[in-house]
């Protein structure tokens, strides 16, 4: 225990001397608390506690059989069995204890120690040094609860002697076993462990077992190294026949920030000769005056490293740098992002690699009577290749063309209550666009559009509340916008995909970006319904349709928008209080009687499982560069089977390939002491992942220390019969 708390119980006994009674009241500055059957001082100097003795003092509790102190030679014979409580939690437990005034020497026999309502040191004696250390010999360690004198723990330390440091908050260990039900595994001539009160420990963390086609049978020994209390560093050796692998993670926290950065480096028999790396690096600050600044670094040496080690699934990597501002009247973001593709179709040097982005909008309410807007947008995308038509690949796009952009915009929207509770809104915008455009031989090197458009819409919300609570809502919703001005000879190279969807049923351009506006005029109409039960359920659905007077060509099949009337839009949701929540959207084409576009999320969540499956589905679309349609399913799902087993599923299959994309499962094992993990994983060859690989891992944890997880939640109740 710490030195102010030995020197506390001293100072409780002392004060028990002149008190021949069974208590003494709380009083300020620290007095202590004092309880037995008897108390009696003897020549004087030496008070003898008997029967229930328990001293109270300072969040400390002290209980024993018998406590004999002397005065004179600052003494203290305690007989058990004895009980001593920190506030901490940790716990000593003695048949007797022979120790000086301080509490900082002396020796307790048949001694136990458990630290943190965890780990279990238990010796045939232990011996106080110094006020810090507890030297303890002939020793078992374990954090598995053990219920009779006849009972095996599943896992235990023996070791001839064990010193504990309560101040480095360490555990040694000489002549150290490490058995298994009792059936020596392995021998630690030295050993050192951190207590369970520990977070942060230099030292080796849990290793793990993997096995892959790809890669064999191999083992990762992670080593964790703290750096003070903002910054740590944990290397992470991976060997395996096919591979020598170093993996490591920094992280560093600030008053205002956060960073963390993982990488690896390695040299395996795939890529011989050939030195294979990442580093995927994150973090994010707050800056003054509400300004934020977050950034973004992922890069690879190859295409297939992230997948071959299984460190990622992204097939497109992003690196990105932003600075933004949000108010409630204002947002403001700038960001400089660098992309790297990792499909086997496509390349880096023809496509949009370096990025430059800003964006800013002001909200200016009560303009009027309604609300003005004020926004700028300015865009540049640059590809490393300098071909000024289209080479030889299949995209249709000219290999190296740079694009920059600017915006400004402005807006303003009112809205009124009519009678019978009808809503009317009238929005009106203009924009100004400026376009430069270099090495392409097939448009001009710069163009300039005004748009302006207008649009009024009319809301007729329904409502109800029925009997218990329940609400309900019907909205029936129509606008018509027009759109002047025309569309300037530019390529398409941010519009290229276009969603229709309840979000922008009602936009005045459903275009991505401003290289393509929708033209002319435009009329949406949609009907929303929403109820929430008494019981704690709800639902709703949308339904949406768009005409215009001229189809456009600029958006694809796909879209849902093409024609001069649109696919039907359908949407919907379910939520219940059981933890179920299902949630649709899909474009429904009348003309052919065909779903275009279809996308749902079912999950089921309590205190048992979670589980999570969804489906997509995207017709076929040669202008998006699709040739094949797109439909598949995922699904992961996680449940306990009981208090120590659980198990976990995952899958993504392609119905129109007919096979698996990706499948797995774990299984984990948990009890007060060992948390044990299983995983198997098979992953198909794709565009991203061009060798098909199965891995399997094991991953055993010791509870009880800092390094394997507290095992305090699985603590179990000894029963006596």
């Amino acid at each position: 225990m710490r030195r102010r708390m030995r020197l506390a119980w001293v100072c409780a006994l002392a004060m028990s001397l002149a008190v021949p009674a069974a208590a003494q009241d709380d009083a300020p500055g620290g007095a202590a608390l004092l309880v037995a059957d008897s108390v009696t001082v003897e020549d004087q100097s030496r008070l003898v506690a008997t029967g229930n003795v328990e001293a109270l003092f300072d969040g400390a509790r002290l209980e024993a059989r018998r406590i004999v102190y002397d005065q004179e030679t600052g003494a203290l014979e305690i007989e058990g069995p004895l009980r001593l409580t920190d506030p901490d939690g940790n716990v000593l437990v003695a048949d007797r204890a022979e120790l000086d005034r301080e509490f900082e020497n002396g020796l307790l026999r048949g001694a136990r120690l458990v630290l943190d309502e965890q780990l279990q040191l238990a010796s045939v004696e232990a011996q106080r040094v110094g006020g810090r250390y507890t030297a303890m010999s002939k020793v078992a360690v374990t954090s598995c609860q053990v219920c009779g004198p006849n009972e095996t723990p599943l896992w235990q330390i023996r070791a001839s002697r064990v010193v504990h440091d309560e101040d480095a908050r360490q555990i040694y260990f000489d002549d150290a076993q490490f058995r298994v039900l009792d059936v020596p595994v392995i021998y630690f001539p030295r050993l050192r462990i951190p207590d369970p009160t520990l977070e942060r420990a230099q030292g080796f963390l849990t290793p793990s077992i993997r096995s892959s086609t790809l890669l064999g049978f191999g083992i990762k020994v992670p080593y964790f190294v703290p750096l003070g209390q903002s910054r740590d560093l944990t290397f992470t050796p991976y060997l395996s026949p096919v591979t020598r692998t170093l993996e490591t993670r920094y992280r560093q926290a600030f008053r205002y920030g956060e960073i963390e950065l993982n990488g690896a480096v390695s040299q395996d028999t795939l890529e011989s000769d050939t030195t294979r790396a990442y580093l995927f690096a994150e973090g994010t600050f707050r800056l003054p005056r509400r300004f934020r600044l977050d950034f973004d670094l992922e890069t690879t040496s190859d295409e297939a490293y992230l997948n071959d080690y299984d460190y990622s699934g992204s097939d497109r990597l992003d690196s990105a740098i932003t600075l933004s501002r949000t108010t409630p009247l204002s947002y403001f973001e700038a960001e400089f992002i660098h992309y790297q593709t990792l499909r086997d179709e496509e390349r880096n040097a023809t496509q949009p690699t370096l990025v430059l982005h800003s964006e800013y909008e002001r909200r200016i309410p009560g303009l009027w009577g309604g609300e003005l807007r004020l926004g700028s947008v300015a865009q540049g995308h640059y590809r490393y290749s300098d071909t000024p038509f289209d080479g030889d690949d299949e995209d249709m796009i000219v290999d190296g063309r740079d694009v920059a952009r600017a915006t400004v915009e402005a807006s303003w929207r009112r809205t009124w209550t009519l009678t019978g509770g009808l809503r009317a809104g009238l929005t009106t915008q203009l924009w100004a666009d400026r376009f430069e455009i270099r090495q392409d031989d097939t448009a001009a090197r710069s163009a300039s559009q005004l748009t302006p458009a207008i649009a009024g819409e009319l809301r007729w919300p329904w409502t109800r509340n029925g009997p218990g609570g329940g609400q309900s809502l019907i909205e029936p919703v129509f606008q018509t916008a027009w759109t002047g001005g025309s569309r300037p000879d530019i390529p398409n190279d941010e519009s290229t995909r276009v969603e229709f969807d309840e979000g922008n049923l009602l936009a005045l351009s459903r275009f991505p970006a401003a290289d393509r506006r929708e033209r002319g005029r435009v009329s949406a109409a949609g009907l929303r319904f929403a109820h929430t039960a008494p019981e704690g359920w709800s639902t709703g659905f949308t339904l949406g349709r768009v005409w215009r007077e001229d189809a456009d060509p600029a958006l694809t099949s796909s879209s849902g928008l093409d024609e001069e009337q649109s696919d039907y839009l359908l949407a919907g949701y379910l939520a219940t209080n059981e933890g179920i929540a299902f949630s649709a959207r899909s474009l429904l084409d009348q003309a052919e009687g065909r779903v275009t576009k279809a996308e749902a999320r079912m999950t089921w969540t309590n205190m048992r499982m979670d589980i999570e499956a969804s489906y997509l589905l995207v017709a076929r679309d040669a202008a998006e560069a699709r040739d094949s349609a797109t439909s598949e399913w995922s699904f992961d799902g996680a449940y306990d089977f009981g208090r120590e087993w659980s198990g976990e599923v995952f899958g993504r299959y392609n119905l129109v390939e007919d096979t698996f994309a990706r499948a797995g499962l774990g299984v984990t094992w948990e009890n007060e002491c060992v948390s044990a993990n299983f995983t198997a994983e098979r992953r198909f060859a794709s565009s991203t992942n061009l060798e098909p690989s199965t891995d399997f891992g094991l991953t055993v944890a010791l509870k009880g220390f800092s390094t394997g997880g507290s095992a305090k939640e699985y603590r179990r109740t000894c029963q006596s019969f």
